[in-house]
């Protein structure tokens, strides 16, 4: 149904830059082919005369902005957020492992993939790349839950035949099997697609990480994720386990997993080779700041990222991140931007910041001109903010003198009370109780 907003409205030009109108139109309605789509986006002024027939939702003092893209995030590891632990390897053993085991369980399945998925919309999240469990189950169950709410999500079941207790351990040329089983169901239904996932190179043989890249060059419009170089410790396990590989993230192209739509979550111990190699292979970077903080990893390098040139954005990494929120998950971003060598001008600007969690983050998962921002064409997922949520952000940000100063007071005061609306496709698909 055709609908017009007028508000307060934040959207990107394709160079990143931000375009705010203080009172602001977005008009959503059906495409040529009936989807739902933004078809007008700007100043009210100048675009209200087109529309003057079209129904109004009026929503003072709030802001209109793209949905936020999650661009790494473990759905499997909701209950796992806030264990404490050594760092990454004893996390994994004590915590992540046990956990994902139950999630051979369809019922179990089922029942986290809705508070997950309702979790996420309750943060302002439209979207996100997501690792299942290594049992298919998980991935039925949550692709099922997306479809029903009209999601666009990308998920996979995680490859893992070494390495692994049993439970979530998996069998070499059943798991390849069980992949492309659900490629097939999946991709491409609705608004769904899949990612060949290996969770990383330690817990996968040669021969199923030549499989995943098989079946990557069988599948080139699916998406392809894992993690790299995030801890000294598994650096050092990579090294152990692929000696003739120049470096952790070249044994992952060595088998055909660097490619467009492939996204690796962390990339901080990286040189400048792979940084390179990032770029040459059109392969994306998941900056996930609260985990790496959280776990001790280390800090993902913006400045060397950007002179490189390779695509990155930001995610949040549930359960080793720390929070859901895309405001907790920019914050992190922006302290970690502070820090030494990692120095970057764009982590330092909060519409830069922003970009990165919306539109940056979709054109990292080559989605640009889809999700992530409010142009016309794209998929009408937006988000409905009240930056009066909290008496101190209240105060705040009536006094800001600018955009940044406004995006900046919601980045470090706002949580899940500022999302007023989730709108899914143009359905309003989280609401708060009043």
């Amino acid at each position: 149904m055709a609908q017009l907003y007028r508000s307060a409205l934040l959207r990107f030009a394709d160079d990143g830059q931000a375009l705010y109108d203080q009172d602001g139109l977005l008009a959503v309605g059906p495409d040529d082919q009936g989807q739902p789509r933004v078809l007008a986006a700007g100043s009210w002024q100048a675009l209200a005369p087109r529309f003057s027939n079209w129904p109004v939702t009026v929503l003072p003092g709030r802001l209109i902005a793209p949905g936020f893209v999650d661009m790494h995030i473990h759905f499997p590891q909701t209950d796992v957020i806030g264990s404490p632990a050594e760092g990454l390897l004893p996390w994994l053993e004590h915590y992540t492992f046990p956990h994902e085991a139950r999630f051979a369980d369809p019922a179990h399945a089922a029942e986290v993939a809705h508070f997950f998925l309702g979790e996420l919309l309750r943060h302002g999240v439209t979207s996100a790349l997501v690792f299942a469990s290594s049992h298919p189950a998980s991935v039925d169950a949550l692709m099922r839950e997306a479809q029903g709410r009209g999601m666009r999500l990308i998920a996979g079941k995680v490859l893992q035949d070494r390495h692994s207790p049993e439970g979530v351990r998996d069998a070499t040329e059943q798991s390849l099997i069980d992949t492309e089983t659900l490629i097939r169901r999946w991709h491409g239904v609705d608004r769904l697609g899949y990612a060949i996932t290996p969770r990383f190179a330690p817990t996968s043989s040669r021969e199923q990480l030549r499989g995943a890249g098989a079946l990557a060059a069988l599948h080139p419009d699916v998406w392809v994720q894992s993690h790299v170089a995030e801890n000294a410790g598994e650096i050092a396990w990579v090294r152990q386990l692929f000696p003739e590989a120049r470096s952790y993230l070249a044994v992952y192209d060595s088998v055909g997993l660097m490619r467009r739509r492939a996204v690796y979550a962390h990339c901080i111990h990286l040189d400048e080779d792979d940084r390179a190699l990032l770029r040459e292979r059109h392969t994306a970077a998941a900056v996930c700041p609260t985990s790496n903080l959280f776990l001790g990893s280390g800090f993902f390098d913006y400045a060397k990222a950007e002179r490189a040139g390779f695509a990155h954005g930001l995610a949040s990494d549930v359960g080793g991140g720390t929070s859901f929120s895309p405001f907790a998950t920019m914050l992190a971003a922006y302290c970690v931007g502070r820090e030494g060598e990692t120095k970057a001008a764009t982590t330092l600007i909060p519409r830069a910041l922003w970009w990165l969690h919306t539109a940056g983050a979709a054109r990292a998962l080559g989605l640009d001109g889809v999700i992530g921002n409010l142009a016309p064409g794209c998929e009408a997922d937006f988000v409905v903010l009240n930056p009066q949520a909290t008496p101190l952000l209240a105060r705040r940000t009536r006094a800001a003198r600018s955009l940044d100063e406004l995006l900046f007071a919601l980045i470090v005061l706002g949580d899940d009370r500022v999302v007023e609306r989730a709108v899914i496709s143009g359905k309003i698909q989280h609401k708060p109780a009043p």
